[in-house]
């Protein structure tokens, strides 16, 4: 049986050979056979994908994947094997190459779109799977950022509203610093896009802005309920306190560190790009900059976490407990839909809680 590819592949020329069963599936997916069109290389592998989301135990996969991590390590027995992090919009799964490890390594590095060969097992609550070989895809048969999970809401809907909890603030120093912020487009695409983390909250396309909206949210409703509370500064501190993370995380491909964020982190590099808009703005209070630097500098709580002061104004202290609980909020329903042991109502254990969840009946 002939199949005749190129870059794209014409439904007008398959139709001339026999069908073979990659065909039959596209006309699943909506296309017309009485029509003359193109679809893509990416388009016929996509439409096979088997989903990270959807590997149970015992099942054999070959699929599409992206490569998160890998790394070479040393048996027991002396033999080396590979340890592999594969991703795709669905989630995250570990997979292990016990046989012919150094060849196949040679094969793709992080970052590459590859197929994968093995089988799904149970390992310690998770599954994981047995590989027998990885190769690179081809060239085309997909991008990065079909394999990378996305927020489930709509970036515009929530930097739109975003900007309408931005437009309540009425002091207008903060009101100007965070209009220069929300105009900047580099920023908002930027802020649009941008996960809030690697691998503890939100980790996903979309993740920082939805953390940033959800923080905002609860300071414009708790700043009701305490005396004393700076209203506008606390919501200007808020929106701000993460913004670092825009420069810190690189998210072309799988999540990752880039140079200013290993050396840096999203904390200096929030203060910086906050002095920076700060100075376009004549006159403003630098008692009030430093508050706000305070509050970025601080909203990690403790020094142990990265904090390099503690909170020591009852904005800061509002600000670092909000966005904890949001972020810890958002990691625990990700561990309890994430988690694929369906024999017990606990997930495996956790290490960012330190402790196993309970899932509930």
């Amino acid at each position: 049986m002939r199949i005749y590819y190129s870059d794209n592949i014409s439904f007008c020329r398959l139709l001339a050979v026999p069908v073979s069963p990659v065909v039959k599936r596209i006309a699943v997916f909506g296309y017309n056979y009485n029509q003359c069109k193109s679809v893509s290389r990416g388009d016929v592998a996509m439409s096979n994908k088997m989903l990270v989301s959807e590997i149970k135990e015992n099942d054999k996969v070959e699929s599409y994947f992206l490569v998160k991590d890998k790394n070479i390590a040393m048996a027991k027995n002396g033999k080396p094997y590979i340890n592999i992090k594969l991703i795709d919009k669905s989630g995250e799964i570990e997979g292990r190459v016990w046989d012919n490890a150094e060849e196949i390594s040679t094969h793709f590095e992080k970052n590459d779109i590859v197929t994968v060969k093995g089988r799904a097992s149970l390992y310690q609550g998770k599954i994981q799977l047995s590989i027998i070989d990885v190769r690179k895809a081809p060239e085309g048969t997909a991008s990065a950022d079909d394999f990378l999970p996305r927020s489930a809401k709509e970036p515009d809907e929530m930097l739109s509203e975003l900007k309408g909890i931005i437009s309540g603030i009425k002091e207008p120093y903060l009101k100007k610093l965070m209009d220069s912020f929300m105009n900047d487009k580099q920023f908002a695409e930027l802020l649009k896009t941008a996960p809030a983390a690697k691998g503890m909250h939100h980790v996903y396309i979309g993740g920082l802005l939805e953390h940033t909206l959800s923080v905002a949210r609860l300071v414009t409703e708790l700043s009701k309920q305490y005396a004393g509370v700076n209203k506008d500064l606390l919501l200007a501190g808020s929106i701000l306190h993460d913004m670092g993370k825009t420069k810190e995380l690189s998210y072309k491909a799988a999540f990752d560190y880039t140079d200013e964020g290993r050396l840096l982190g999203h904390i200096i590099i929030g203060i910086q790009m906050l002095d920076e808009k700060i100075r376009g703005i004549e006159g403003f209070p630098e008692k009030t900059a430093m508050l706000l630097r305070h509050m970025i500098a601080s909203h990690h709580g403790e020094l142990e976490f990265g904090s390099p002061k503690r909170p020591k104004t009852l904005e800061a202290l509002l600000l670092h407990n909000i966005e904890d609980m949001d972020a810890k909020v958002n990691a625990y329903q990700a561990a309890i839909t994430k988690d694929t042991n369906e024999e017990t109502g606990w997930t495996s254990y956790q290490k960012m809680f330190e402790r196993y969840l309970y899932k509930g009946e």
